[in-house]
């Protein structure tokens, strides 16, 4: 695939998960949309949404429901392009959702591979591609960004790093959509900064392009090891996305 052809999937895909057009995504106008179920959708995402605000790095596309429409469109008529996910902007957006006691929740960047820059990265130790039998016994607190503990069912492939028969790090991959596999990554403490993130990322993120999908990796702003290893991994930024949920909802993250 090239770049295009993944940035195309990517896009047709998350006009699946917003209820949009895939080339809302490139205009520069905001585009809001009434948010509803999807069979293609990402797996993960509880449609419909009350809140979700996608950019690809042009305008923002929202999914919305009828009642919060008003409130979002106001906002997006306030804060244009990336300002729109940005403090302090984002608290005017919890004071407009208040009415509906939905609070911003989770905001992420995610990143596509750029095939260009995509290769097998050497960490000095054995690295194994491994099936769903192989990784059965994995689901243990080492890992718990490398499964969906919840729907193992999703759980495609992984690659492990080995140190004399000791698995080291690990990335596994999840069929979150038709088109689409996202990976995530754990490594132990004592085995950090050695490339050991960047190689099974990598190579992992080769062999889902060998199964005719595209790789995907997403982490926090604020998680500068995780960009950094997407980035080293062959990764560039292609969206960004921030979603409101229920107060009660996000109370229960917090406590």
């Amino acid at each position: 695939m090239t770049n295009g052809e993944i940035l195309e999937i990517a896009l047709r895909q998350s006009s699946y998960d917003c209820g949009c057009r895939a080339d809302d995504f490139l205009s520069e106008q905001n585009t809001v949309a009434l948010s509803k179920a999807d069979p293609r959708a990402r797996k993960y995402v509880p449609l419909p949404l009350e809140c979700d605000l996608v950019s690809y790095g042009g305008g923002v596309v929202a999914q919305v429901s009828e009642r919060t429409r008003p409130n979002v469109t106001e906002y997006l008529n306030r804060f244009h392009g990336y300002r729109a996910f940005e403090t302090p902007a984002i608290n005017a957006l919890n004071d407009l959702l208040l009415p509906f006691d939905l609070k911003v929740c989770f905001m992420a960047e995610y990143f596509l591979p750029d095939v260009t820059k995509l290769r097998e990265l050497d960490c000095g130790y054995e690295l194994r591609v491994l099936q769903k039998a192989d990784f059965a016994d994995l689901y243990t607190d080492e890992w718990t960004n490398c499964f969906t503990f919840n729907a193992r069912e999703r759980d495609v492939l992984a690659v492990g790093a080995y140190d004399n028969g000791r698995l080291a790090g690990l990335a596994g991959c999840s069929a979150d959509c038709e088109t689409m596999y996202q990976i995530g990554v754990d490594v132990l403490p004592e085995y950090r900064r050695k490339g050991i993130a960047s190689a099974v990322t990598s190579r992992l993120a080769i062999e889902i392009t060998k199964l005719g999908k595209v790789p995907f990796y997403c982490a926090a702003w604020s998680n500068i090891r995780s960009v950094r290893n997407a980035v080293k991994s062959g990764f560039r930024p292609a969206w960004v996305e921030l979603t409101a949920r229920d107060e009660g909802f996000v109370e229960g993250l917090i406590r």
